[in-house]
């Protein structure tokens, strides 16, 4: 019975190559599957058929935009999920969508391989690998751009022996991965590290130095998930493509960092987020009115973590499954109102109220009606030094050090 080989296809040059050269290599029957998470471009339709006249037997196009807003950009906005403190994840969110639909494409034609495009240098083979292992043990993997040190010289001159009907004359001078969570851009001058980004580097956000009225939009949260936006009621899906737009029309989302890849270089990327990084500022604030000190404390934290480990392709591993379920459980009381005012490239929160707040103006005002009663706090400051100041004193009576 012949193998077949299911592959991650995004109807770009590399990938439409790898499926007559997979099926010399292999002597496999070649799926290609392409998975909509938002990233625009060429249709999908048109997609699909060019993986057939490249010689794929099957082709599968999957709208997933709904299913990635809802399963894996909204608990990254609950977890406040920003790697290295800045990078809100935008290509790490999409690996294990996709890989889940490679593992259900396999199990429904009878794949026994899984194929990507990614090389031996970058995260995206990790979070693929890693993900798939998760899921489907048994499937092998081969990755022709790493496994076969397949460069794109190498990849124009094929399509062009087999006459593939693609254009191999193109070529940005840059990297580029997009869907609806937000853009990332590496290679090419960026390369230099003390080369600043220039305008034609950007898509999803305009010039935030461009003069503009500013934009307030008010974002309401439910246990920590956006479902509306100045009152209309919203998808999770929507809601990030509406901040998509107002945010990035405002210049908000734009970074530029040198990052610390899971393969243990340095790289030096450009992203727009402009949706992310509004939305996870809003929820940000909103926790601070709504979640106890303790809890906020340690869930920063736990954000962190979250973020570290859907870098690294952990999607799918228990301690990302029990850091969720903590997640979902701090979320129960995040709900009210949060606004922003999008202008010259930021966010800036201007406003809050929840009926689950925390805050009560009684105890936190300095003026007439204040509740708080302030004779009790002499003694808890010195209940609550009285360790520093023991150890103090043991200090000068022993002669050690003193700060």
């Amino acid at each position: 019975m012949t193998e077949r080989v299911v592959l991650a296809y995004s109807g770009g040059l590399d990938t439409s190559v790898a499926i007559p050269y997979l099926a010399e290599q292999t002597g496999a029957e070649v799926i290609a599957v392409a998975v909509d998470v938002g990233q625009g471009g060429e249709d999908l339709n048109a997609i699909r058929q060019r993986a057939l006249d490249c010689g794929a037997v099957e082709s599968e196009v999957v709208d997933a935009r709904d299913e990635f807003a809802a399963e894996y950009c909204l608990p990254a906005i609950r977890a406040n999920a920003l790697y290295m403190d800045r990078y809100p994840l935008v290509s790490a969110l999409s690996r294990p969508l996709i890989v889940k639909h490679l593992v259900a494409a396999a199990q429904k034609h009878g794949g026994t391989i899984v194929s990507h495009g990614c090389t031996g240098k970058g995260n995206d083979q990790v979070r693929f690998e890693v993900g798939l292992n998760a899921l489907a043990p048994d499937l092998k993997i081969i990755a022709p751009a790493r496994d076969f040190a397949w460069t794109r010289d190498k990849a124009i001159a094929f399509a062009e022996e087999k006459g593939l009907p693609i254009d191999v004359s193109a070529k940005s001078p840059y990297s580029i991965d997009q869907n609806l969570w937000g853009r990332a851009v590496e290679t090419g001058f960026l390369e230099d590290i003390w080369n600043g980004p220039i305008e034609d580097l950007y898509s999803y956000t305009a010039d935030p130095a461009q003069e503009r009225d500013a934009d307030e939009v008010v974002i309401t949260f439910d246990a920590g998930v956006p479902v509306a936006v100045d009152g209309e009621t919203v998808t999770p899906y929507q809601a990030i493509l509406e901040l998509n737009r107002r945010a990035g029309a405002q210049g908000v989302g734009r970074l530029d960092m040198v990052e610390d890849r899971l393969v243990g270089i340095k790289s030096r990327e450009v992203y727009e987020a402009p949706g992310a990084i509004a939305l996870i500022a809003a929820h940000q604030e909103l926790e601070a009115v709504t979640v106890e000190r303790d809890l906020a404390r340690f869930k920063r934290g736990v954000d962190q973590r979250w973020g570290e480990l859907v870098y690294d392709g952990l999607w799918f591993s228990p301690l990302k499954k029990a850091l969720d379920a903590f997640i979902d459980d701090a979320q129960q009381h995040v709900s009210g109102e949060v606004r922003l005012t999008l202008h010259g490239g930021r966010a800036t929160v201007t406003g809050r109220r929840s009926e689950a707040s925390l805050y009560d103006f009684g105890m936190a005002t300095y003026d007439t009606g204040d509740t708080f009663d302030q004779s009790l706090a002499k003694g808890f400051v010195q209940l609550w030094g009285l360790p520093s100041k023991m150890a103090a004193a043991r200090d000068a009576r022993l002669g050690g050090p003193q700060s």
